[in-house]
């Protein structure tokens, strides 16, 4: 057969690739059968579960960076935010659902940096998908042990003065990281403001942009 031939072109003109089909497992195959029932007992209908699931998709860190950005230039917003994140983001637009959301701020003598030590709880609502090495074994388990190491290793180093606070979320309850605001940013609106917000700094490893970056 032609996928069997790997060294092979395929008519196209590209190289054939092995097929990467399998079995469905346990869990998707539930998950079909209960998005069936569902749609046939009249719950939900396939429309609204598709439009759901483009509303899931379009989520991004500029939702979180948008946060931040009004936090930097409102000192109410950023009293309401570090309040209650659930609430304030809720203020902006973005539903965070059930969960609770805390925010935790990056001044000059501490650094905050999340982490989910038994999956991956990320405020997916303001920041999108978690990338792949938030959920990896090694960061979730060597985060709460050696943060300062794992911080280097994203690039972040900081001096020793400064105290390094690890986060862990959880099933019910999940945590932004509002940056420092970069210096010689005086002045610059928020749709600006939010452009220097990386999804990396709003998890802790990572820092906001420079302004001349």
């Amino acid at each position: 057969m032609p996928h069997d031939h790997h060294d092979h072109l395929s008519p196209s003109g590209h190289p054939y690739r092995v097929d990467d089909d399998h079995p469905l497992t346990y869990w998707q195959q539930m998950e079909i059968a209960v998005r069936e029932l569902l749609i046939e007992k009249g719950v939900t209908t396939a429309a609204e579960i598709a439009t759901q699931i483009d509303a899931m998709d379009a989520r991004s860190p500029a939702n979180g960076a948008a946060v931040v950005a009004r936090a930097w230039i409102d000192p109410a917003f950023r009293a309401d935010l570090l309040a209650d994140g659930s609430a304030a983001s809720q203020a902006m637009g973005f539903d965070v659902g059930p969960m609770k959301l805390i925010a935790v701020e990056n001044t000059a003598d501490i650094h905050n940096v999340i982490v989910c030590t038994l999956c991956s709880c990320y405020p997916r609502n303001l920041l999108g998908l978690p990338p792949d090495w938030y959920k990896s074994r090694a960061y979730r388990s060597r985060t709460v042990k050696e943060p300062r190491k794992v911080l280097a290793e994203f690039g972040v180093t900081l001096p020793d003065h400064m105290t390094v606070r690890v986060h862990d979320s959880t099933a019910d309850m999940r945590y932004i990281v509002i940056p420092a605001r970069p210096s010689g940013t005086e002045g610059w609106p928020a749709a600006d403001l939010a452009t220097l917000v990386t999804r990396d700094s709003m998890i802790g490893t990572g820092l906001a942009k420079l302004p001349d970056a």
